[in-house]
């Protein structure tokens, strides 16, 4: 009985011992080989979020002003209209651009499949009824111009195709969109804007990135520096869509 009890402090001894070889091993681990390690899971998990799952987008246009400006800096659910989601009035969309794919367009879903649009002096109906009006939507032409010579401010009736989306831009006098070009087919959806996580003012003035880049690159920095807080929309981060 004393020789099992012996054997098995013995096995308990070795047992600890090899634990601590693999402790000692692990703090003995190079300094830069975890700062590698984890850049390297960062960036296969990034990767795989700008896959599969978001995408991060600028603004360029006034399209979508007020709700959003040039210069925002957006990410878009990949997946929000995936495995059963379907795209809802009101969505904020990415999509192709159905007379030239390579260009991609930003703009808000106003009717859906089989629905019936018109406007009539500006205002928006959906079958037959005025539709919701978009908080940071806006005129800023108090012209009305007749259907016969523009489809701005007349336009249809017109009824939306099977599987096709009719979109508009928010600011209403100032955007090309389904009035002018037809809807969007469901297909040509890239995804859902869901955040603004970055707004930067535009500046005309601001250092044009062009040959030699290094000057470009040095004139960058001090402009960065020199105007990062007046020119960040400090309010507008993280504002959801």
């Amino acid at each position: 009985m004393d020789q099992d009890f012996l054997i098995q402090d013995i096995q308990r001894a070795e047992r600890k011992k090899e634990v601590s070889k693999v402790l000692h091993r692990r703090k003995q681990k190079p300094l830069w080989r975890e700062y590698l390690e984890t850049a390297i899971i960062a960036l296969v998990a990034a990767a795989f979020l700008r896959i599969f799952v978001v995408s991060a987008y600028r603004v360029s246009s006034g399209s979508m002003d007020d709700t959003l400006l040039e210069g925002d800096y957006i990410f878009v659910n990949k997946l929000a209209y995936q495995y059963g989601g379907s795209p809802k009035q009101g969505d904020i969309i990415v999509f192709k651009y159905p007379n030239n794919p390579e260009k991609e367009f930003i703009k808000r879903i106003v009717a859906l499949p089989n629905q019936t649009v018109q406007i009539a002096d500006k205002v928006l109906y959906v079958d037959e009824q005025v539709a919701q009006i978009p908080v940071y939507s806006k005129h800023v032409d108090k012209r009305i111009i007749p259907g016969d010579l523009s489809f701005r401010d007349n336009f249809g009736p017109y009824k939306v195709p099977p599987g096709k989306y009719f979109v508009i831009g928010d600011n209403r006098d100032d955007s090309r969109d389904s009035r002018f070009w037809g809807p969007v087919p469901r297909e040509n959806i890239k995804g859902k804007a869901v955040l603004i996580y970055w707004s930067w003012r535009p500046d005309p003035e601001a250092p044009k990135w062009e040959f030699p880049y290094v000057i470009n690159a040095v004139q960058w920095l001090g402009y960065g520096l020199f105007n990062f807080p007046s020119r960040v929309c400090w309010d507008r981060l993280g504002t959801p869509l």
